[in-house]
């Protein structure tokens, strides 16, 4: 769990490189990222789920 989870921590950590807290942008790329990222995230638990 933990490997799937570092590239999305990751990713949402990128802008308190440049910024004080993490935060998503609101230009929409990050936003659209970030939702394909849990979709994605969802679908391999629903079925890792399924499969047992």
């Amino acid at each position: 769990m933990n490997r799937m989870l570092a590239p999305a921590l990751a990713l949402t950590a990128s802008p308190a490189l440049a910024h004080s807290g993490t935060h998503l942008h609101p230009h929409g790329a990050d936003n659209a990222l970030m939702i394909a990222l849990a979709l994605g995230l969802v679908a391999v638990v629903a079925l890792i789920m399924v499969r047992k």
